[in-house]
């Protein structure tokens, strides 16, 4: 767990950056519409709010969300093993073998 933990970790720094550039070029096209001023400024603005808001809600969303999916998928990937290990172990007869000198009594008796 503690693997897959700092691996997350080092994704999150690794693409964080690139993420939040992408989504400030949008932003900022976007805000563009919503502060607009001018002919036809009225129609353009709710366009443009819905854009803003839209890329902050899902920047955040992406942001907390997806490192806490990584997490749970991998608590599932370890629980699934461990039950896997559990059935397998459960599974397996134990093999009795006989003592020896009981097996050479069977073979003068026959």
């Amino acid at each position: 767990m503690a693997g897959s933990m700092e691996a997350i970790r080092e994704a999150c720094l690794l693409r964080f950056r690139p993420i939040m550039i992408t989504t400030m070029a949008a932003l900022l096209g976007g805000l563009r519409l919503a502060l607009g001023t001018g002919t036809g400024s009225e129609q353009r603005r709710p366009l443009g709010i819905t854009i803003v808001g839209g890329l902050i809600v899902s920047q955040m969303l992406t942001l907390f969300t997806t490192p806490v999916v990584y997490i749970y998928i991998d608590r599932l990937r370890l629980w699934l093993a461990s039950i896997r290990t559990k059935a397998r172990t459960q599974a397996r007869p134990l093999v009795v073998s006989r003592p020896a000198q009981s097996q050479q009594a069977d073979s003068k008796s026959r």
